[in-house]
């Protein structure tokens, strides 16, 4: 039975990811990235983050919700979530009272739809072989994104890892927070529980967000401040999901 959930599940991502994104791509000749996320990006994540609760059972909860900063507010955030599956990459899409723009490797924007998407949608794509070009590029649109009102989204592992694993945590988000003196919020996520890495089958059951307090990186060294959401992203992992550790 869970893999016939699965299946419905993957099927309606695939299906309604067409029209929903080759209308995105055309409206961009009119309409600006922000109220494309609005009118496209955000309705459809949601509707994943609702395809996987009602047909593959994967529920969430939610602590730490108030710590997000307000609609009204306009102050410049960087999200450091957790990484263990492709859910958080749709939940926090389709969470945050703010669009999210991801930086990620210019490779995907070769793929069709989806990554046609992404490169109208105002986020920040590079080329990892270039490390300083890289860097230059994450600085200065990240800065230029949150002061239209953007929040960036950088998991700090870099890419998913195993339940109960601790990946090898980068500075880049507070590196890029310290520069634009940015608030870091930390965030926990068991996604691992319910969607493991590289699996097209959901395991049903609920997923544990804990959202920690905003840090202002103003006067931060990067490394130092990377250490502090490390400490507490792997300690609210151990008290969220003790099984797994």
């Amino acid at each position: 039975m869970n893999a016939i959930r699965s299946v419905l599940v993957f099927t309606w991502i695939v299906i309604t990811v067409i029209p929903v994104g080759l209308t995105l791509v055309f409206c961009s000749l009119f309409l600006s990235d922000i109220r494309l996320w609005w009118w496209f990006a955000a309705p459809w994540l949601r509707g994943v983050i609702a395809a996987a609760r009602i047909v593959g059972r994967v529920n969430y909860r939610v602590q730490g919700e108030s710590n997000l900063p307000a609609a009204e507010d306009m102050r410049r955030v960087i999200l450091c979530p957790k990484h263990q599956s492709t859910w958080e990459t749709f939940f926090f899409a389709s969470f945050t009272s703010h669009p999210l723009a991801y930086v990620f490797k210019k490779e995907l924007l070769r793929v069709p739809i989806f990554g046609w998407v992404m490169g109208r949608l105002g986020m920040i794509h590079i080329d990892r072989k270039q490390r300083i070009d890289a860097w230059a590029k994450v600085r200065a649109q990240g800065e230029l994104l949150m002061d239209r009102g953007k929040w960036i989204i950088m998991f700090p592992e870099g890419t998913r890892g195993e339940r109960g694993k601790k990946g090898n945590y980068k500075a880049g988000a507070t590196r890029l927070a310290v520069a634009t003196g940015a608030y870091i919020v930390p965030i926990a996520v068991t996604s691992a529980r319910c969607w493991p890495r590289r699996s097209f089958s959901f395991i049903p059951g609920t997923i544990d967000v804990s959202i920690g307090t905003p840090v202002c990186a103003e006067g931060r060294e990067p490394g130092e401040l990377m250490d502090e959401v490390e400490r507490w992203i792997e300690s609210e992992m151990h008290r969220l999901d003790p099984q797994a550790y």
